[in-house]
């Protein structure tokens, strides 16, 4: 690669500037917000791709890319200029960027007493080296020892990535290492790094194949550097300011979307298993497991229907239902929905070359094309070679949502899961439609799921456009959560995966992507004993997805009933989440409303203590629970370090208090998952132990954790029908509390706003047991408040 040196100053206006380098490319810095800058490079003062479907920062982009030069949605705040000899100096009121001679960018950041102070730089000796040959972009920092680095999304491991490389190229890494594997299924080159106080955050918007080398990598002739390099592409990179690491991440969500906000259903538990789908007599198979979580008294929303429904013999046809599997799809899936669940059905992007519309689908030309000729691109997929649609064709959307429709959703299908759609097209040059404007797929692979998962919604939306659309996808890119709920795909069974798919799911929900869990028991391998079994559900119930999935290499099914003599313990850990449900909920309209992480690593709200920033097992659900969960076989007890946050931690079963800032014994018998609330906190919990039903659903009650001594503290419990839009035009009912404490007094002031009218007309106060304190509602002295 050829490394960029000497500049010039060639432009300027009230949004950029522009330099001129090594006489022939184009470095463009632009200003978006105070703490929001870009960097883009055009090579010879053209883009390789001049559109972008990651970046949405008021509304989502048109299905044929954002202008990548557009500039709407942001405040464009203007800044300052300074020349001098060898440098050029751009600011805002909070940070500023000198670009120095020859070509290297040093950042500051203003802090709360009007200082500058370092916070990145790039590397010196060389930070911006572009292929000669006209492919491949790469950018070096400097790394400094004190620096942590979160982000990249679903990657194995630690949280902390520093002193790693790892590489985004989406694979189907079906029984991944969950403390090595890499790459996974996820492109999202984002990261957060934290020093001395402050973090930043680093978002590279190129869709190609790249690596990022974040301390891993040493060269006698440079000091220590971190690098991100991409196969093809642009160099077209965000930073922006925190100055905390929360705030980065919201700042990132805000960046590239906000987060769909699925009905309330989609929280409940969703069993799943390849094994029902792949038996010959799939639909009594189905059918079964309503009897069975009838007989065990289990709670469950949905099911999702794996790709077996679609066989023929040992392969899967995407739309291709099994009639001899499932000879009535229309009797299955009204069984499910006469007991209160939906179905979720598994769909695939690309075509064996022996499916049955396959000749169809080619003469349409709706398949990516070969890079050498006319024909449609083939390649590994499902034992077999086949085609991938090519979602950036017109043609093809209306392909595949007319056969949503008609396939699945007017056979009762409720949703759609969108799977295997990593795209594993490796002739880097085949050809897509580029709604009109052709594209190489190695610019684009990771929007193609993006676009498919789009394309299932709007079908969704336009079969019940008065239901807010529910979908799942496995790969993605930044952007995604615009769209779906997520999960870290095909997990092996271990404790290993139990213990490193936390710090997975944490730092996929440090990336913006908040609504995911894990495939609860694991996917592939050998099937969980009894003990971890229990151990994984009772982690799971604390994520925002809850499914237990599995394809046992023994053709055994994870079940919640699958061991009888703890079946009563699976049944009391999804009680649990059920209880919970009021608290989830509000959990998610927070995520989608106010960009709120769901699954938080314990440092995000505690960043004043340097001991949450140390690896653990532990993480937090919203801001008040903090889950501790077992994920080492034979333990009883588990050691939990308490955050610091000045207020101290309540246990959620005994309701004893505890200081923040230590490290607490715990009591941790195989019934029982340890869990703290912090203190001012309160959850809103429901009694109801069953699917949701918002007309059945007739109790609510607000457990309160107050502070001790002199405090006040605030909270909120969002309800609304569940499934409608209603909400956006004030048909909810948002329960804001506010209460104040001292030696002998809990003062609760309680208001409501928002038109809609739960079944549950009171809510029942309960305080810990042995809290003396009198409590007042509103000024009066009593435990329910009526709405």
């Amino acid at each position: 690669m050829k490394t960029l040196k000497k500049w010039s100053l060639v432009n300027q206006n009230e949004s950029s500037i522009e330099l001129r380098v090594e006489d022939r490319h184009l470095f463009c810095l632009y200003v978006l917000e105070d703490s929001l800058f870009r960097v883009l490079i055009k090579r010879d003062g053209e883009l390789a791709l001049n559109r972008t479907w990651t970046i949405a920062p008021q509304q989502d982009v048109p299905w044929e890319g954002r202008d990548r030069l557009n500039l709407d949605g942001f405040s464009l705040p203007g800044f300052t200029l300074e020349q001098q000899d060898e440098s050029l100096r751009i600011a805002t009121n909070r940070l500023r960027v000198t670009i120095h001679q020859p070509l290297w960018l040093e950042w500051e950041h203003c802090n709360v007493a009007g200082e500058w102070l370092p916070l990145a730089e790039d590397r010196h000796t060389g930070a911006y080296l572009l292929n000669a040959h006209g492919d491949g972009v790469a950018h070096y920092q400097r790394r400094h020892a004190d620096q942590q680095v979160y982000g990249l999304g679903e990657k194995a491991g630690d949280l902390n990535r520093a002193g790693r490389r790892f590489e985004m190229r989406n694979l189907d890494a079906m029984g991944y290492n969950a403390a090595s594997t890499d790459p996974l299924y996820k492109h999202i080159p984002f990261t957060i790094t934290r020093r001395e106080g402050v973090s930043f955050g680093l978002f590279y918007d190129n869709l190609s194949s790249c690596w990022l080398d974040l301390g891993n990598e040493l060269d006698n002739y440079h000091l220590p550097y971190r690098r991100y390099q991409a196969e093809a592409g642009d160099l077209d990179y965000y930073l922006f300011l925190g100055p905390q690491v929360l705030d980065v991440t919201k700042a990132f969500v805000r960046l590239t979307g906000k987060t769909a906000f699925g009905p309330k259903w989609s929280l409940g538990y969703s069993g799943s298993t390849m094994h029902y789908t792949d038996a010959e007599n799939a639909q009594e198979q189905l059918q079964q497991f309503i009897t069975l979580c009838q007989q065990h008294d289990i709670a469950c929303d949905s099911f999702q229907l794996s790709s077996g429904y679609t066989s023929i013999g040992n392969k899967r046809y995407v739309f291709n239902w099994n009639y001899d599997k499932v000879p009535q799809p229309q009797v299955l899936s009204q069984a499910f929905h006469d007991a209160g669940l939906k179905l979720a059905a598994n769909i695939k992007p690309c075509l064996l070359q022996d499916h049955p519309k396959y000749q169809e689908v080619a003469s349409k030309g709706l398949f990516i094309r070969d890079s050498e000729s006319d024909l449609p691109e083939r390649s590994v997929f499902w034992d077999d070679e086949g085609s991938h649609l090519d979602f950036t064709n017109p043609e093809t959307i209306r392909w595949w949502q007319d056969n949503v429709t008609e396939q699945l959703l007017k056979k009762g299908i409720d949703s759609t899961w969108n799977d295997n759609n990593e795209y594993e097209v490796w002739d880097g040059e085949a050809r897509c439609h580029g709604f009109g404007q052709p594209i190489a797929i190695k610019h684009i692979r990771p929007v193609m799921p993006l676009l498919m998962m789009r394309a299932s919604l709007e079908a969704q939306q336009r079969f019940a456009p008065t239901l807010r659309p529910y979908l799942i996808s496995r790969s993605g890119c930044a952007g995604m959560q615009r769209y779906v709920q997520t999960w870290s795909g095909d997990n092996r069974t271990n404790w290993q995966t139990l213990r490193y798919n936390i710090r997975m799911g944490v730092g996929m929900s440090l990336s913006g992507l908040y609504n995911l869990g894990h495939d609860v028991g694991g996917f592939a391998g050998d099937r969980p004993d009894a003990e971890l079994f229990v151990r994984w559900v009772q982690n799971g119930v604390m994520h925002p997805r809850f499914t237990i999935h599995s394809w046992n290499d023994d053709r055994t099914v994870n079940e919640p009933w699958m061991y009888p003599s703890v079946t009563g313990l699976i049944r009391e850990a999804i009680n649990l989440r059920y209880r919970l449900m009021p608290y989830l909920y509000t959990l998610l309209w927070q995520a989608s409303s106010d960009d709120e992480p769901m699954l938080r690593p314990t440092f995000l709200d505690h960043e004043q203590d340097p001991r949450t920033f140390e690896e653990n097992d532990d993480f937090m659900l919203g801001r008040d629970l903090l889950v501790a969960s077992v994920v080492e076989p034979g333990q009883s007890r588990r050691s939990v370090y308490l955050p610091e946050n000045g207020v101290g931690w309540y246990c959620f079963y005994s309701g004893v208090w505890f200081a923040g800032g230590q490290t607490i014994e715990l009591d941790a018998p195989l019934d029982r998952l340890p869990l703290l609330v912090r203190a001012g906190a309160g959850i809103p919990l429901s009694s109801r132990l069953a699917h949701v039903d918002v007309n059945a659903d007739d109790c609510r009650e607000l457990r309160l954790f107050p502070t001790q001594g002199n405090g006040e503290s605030t909270g909120l419990l969002f309800e609304d029908d569940g499934e409608t839009t209603a909400w956006q035009q004030g048909n909810a009912l948002w329960l804001r509390w506010n209460c104040q404490t001292d030696s002998q007094h809990i003062a609760l002031t309680i208001e409501l706003e928002g038109a809609f009218k739960p079944v549950w007309q009171e809510l029942q106060i309960t305080l810990p047991e042995g809290e003396s304190r009198t409590l007042t509602i509103n000024g009066v002295s009593t435990s329910v408040f009526a709405i």
